[in-house]
């Protein structure tokens, strides 16, 4: 075969003929590497160049072809076209060829990301995005650099729930710190768009704690919805940080979220009359923060505070006096948050609407169903997996080379001679 490389044309004949065995793929891609400068030159030629190229049977070189194009600046009336061409490139490219030039897929596909927020169409990416985070992992525990990206478009496009699937999975592996941040923030988000606090606190708490050098300003972020989600998931917040948390995040973050420790102080005092001033008194704050909405669930968090503490002193209760204890306008706005609490599984009780009183219950939950058996074996069998992996992780550490010699010269600041002196020195 000619391997003449030397135009376009000459070019998309090779990926054709040399797209079907993995022999053939790898000496396609060595040629594809040497042509990337004439690629890049003639980019405006190479779109009517794809039609004759089949991007699950000749995925490498369309990858190749669309990252020339891809690299020079696209208007928006081109966008249209090029993420039609992108999706479905994305939805049938063959992994094993993609897997040949990541970097370059991943690039693509971040483009791809820019392009449907050129358009404000944020939805049109978050299927394609996703199948790209499956293709690009190599395992379910591998952090992608895409990981970030798809959970952008899915806070965007408010898919909640298409980005809870990903959030799911128990990630061990990661590569850059950037895209960890990344993931935790965004994760956050999206498990507050879904009211699943518990976990937005968790992957919060992730990025408030990580390792890190400088202060970054998705940590400062992270800090503020941290304090909030907090509030709303705990009805209280530490201003102490766990022992594992950098010095610098110790040192600075607050600084960076006065408003937010002031709500959390205010919060506490348990005066919904002192809150509401605060908050409104604040209000352009935290909407410049894009934290507005979820300050008002903080608001509506002390109420629902209020009325289950309640539930701890009474057996029965009129609406009107919950409205009268709790400070809510009427029975009518007591019955609502009740109603409520009680579908959302925060308190047990029954209203009776004729004379407007409510009873409260205890949990009826026995944890003896066979749904909940299944439900604690399955976290088990998740908590012993996860055990396995960090001895694995943990022995593989204990041989690395590099942390070898750190932990050596880490041991040449002390002197070990003097044995009594080490605990003390280590807080043990």
């Amino acid at each position: 075969m000619n391997l003449n490389m030397d135009s376009i044309e000459s070019i998309v004949a090779q990926i054709q003929g040399l797209s079907s065995n993995i022999s053939d793929v790898n000496h396609l891609h060595n040629l594809l590497k040497q042509s990337e400068e004439l690629l890049h030159s003639q980019s405006p030629r190479l779109v009517s160049s794809l039609p004759q190229l089949h991007p699950s049977i000749h995925s490498l070189g369309y990858l190749y072809i669309l990252k020339a194009i891809l690299s020079a600046p696209v208007s928006k009336e081109e966008a249209n076209g090029l993420l039609v061409s992108i999706a479905r490139f994305i939805n049938s490219c063959s992994v094993e060829q993609i897997h040949l030039a990541p970097e370059k897929f991943i690039f693509v596909c971040r483009r791809f990301k820019d392009l449907v927020m050129l358009l404000e169409a944020p939805i049109r990416g978050v299927a394609p995005m996703l199948t790209a985070v499956r293709k690009l992992q190599v395992s379910s525990e591998q952090l992608t650099a895409l990981h970030s990206d798809f959970l952008l478009l899915c806070v965007l496009a408010k898919c909640y729930k298409t980005g809870m699937s990903i959030l799911e999975d128990d990630i061990s592996e990661v590569d850059q710190p950037r895209d960890f941040f990344l993931y935790c923030y965004y994760g956050g988000m999206i498990c507050i768009g879904q009211k699943q606090f518990g976990k937005a606190l968790e992957l919060l708490h992730n990025v408030v704690t990580a390792p890190m050098s400088n202060l970054n300003a998705i940590a400062v972020e992270a800090y503020k919805k941290y304090i909030l989600v907090s509030l709303i998931h705990l009805g209280q917040f530490s201003t102490s940080f766990p022992k594992y948390t950098s010095s610098v995040a110790q040192r600075n973050l607050k600084n960076f979220s006065l408003p937010y420790l002031e709500l959390a102080n205010s919060y506490g005092n348990g005066k919904i009359s002192e809150f509401e001033t605060f908050v409104q008194a604040n209000t352009e704050k935290f909407e410049s923060d894009n934290n507005l909405g979820v300050v008002k669930q903080v608001v509506s968090s002390m109420y629902k505070r209020n009325i289950q503490r309640l539930t701890q002193t009474y057996l029965t209760l009129s609406l009107q006096d919950i409205a009268n204890t709790v400070q809510l306008s009427n029975s009518k706005e007591a019955e609502m948050h009740v109603l409520q609490m009680i579908e959302d599984g925060e308190i047990y009780a029954a209203i009776n609407q004729k004379d407007g009183m409510v009873r409260f219950l205890e949990d009826p939950e026995q944890y003896k169903t066979c749904e909940m058996i299944e439900r604690i074996d399955s976290s088990i069998k998740r908590i012993m997996a996860v055990s396995k992996k960090l001895t694995s992780m943990d022995e593989l550490m204990s041989c690395d080379p590099m942390y070898l010699a750190k932990v050596g010269r880490e041991k040449q600041r002390f002197d070990f001679d003097d044995f009594d002196s080490v605990p003390q020195r280590f807080n043990i």
